[in-house]
């Protein structure tokens, strides 16, 4: 299982990757594959604020569906394009390719609450 010492993680299995003032965010190797086959990737919340914690859209695997997290606060800026016609990248390269959305970040020092690579392993065990 991967976990890149560059992201930061949430106990709800998504993970922020931060490039200047953007964020990216998307789910963990780990939870790509407690999923299974992800079949449909479901973000609503394009130009809406978000709070840290909120739902910003679910994915869907063959057996089920997940709310996806927000783990920080700010505005949803975009989609993932390529999820629309290949969802199965979040199962691929959930770290690369397989990012769910980029967002502004409102509050920065939410960043410093996420955990590291280390914690989130703890976490799950790895």
């Amino acid at each position: 299982m991967t976990l890149p010492t560059t992201l930061h993680y949430t106990k709800d299995h998504e993970w922020l990757r931060l490039e200047g003032d953007v964020a990216y965010i998307g789910i963990t190797d780990h939870a790509q594959r407690e999923l299974g086959d992800i079949v449909y990737v479901d973000v609503d919340t394009v130009d809406k604020e978000i709070a840290q914690h909120d739902v910003f859209g679910t994915v869907e695997a063959v057996k089920t569906v997940s709310d996806l997290f927000s783990p920080i606060s700010g505005t949803v800026l975009e989609v993932n394009a390529k999820l629309a016609d290949a969802p199965e990248t979040v199962n691929s390269d959930p770290y690369g390719d397989g990012w769910i959305i980029k967002m502004s970040v409102g509050n920065p020092s939410e960043i410093e609450g996420l955990m590291t690579a280390e914690a989130y392993g703890e976490l799950i065990g790895a």
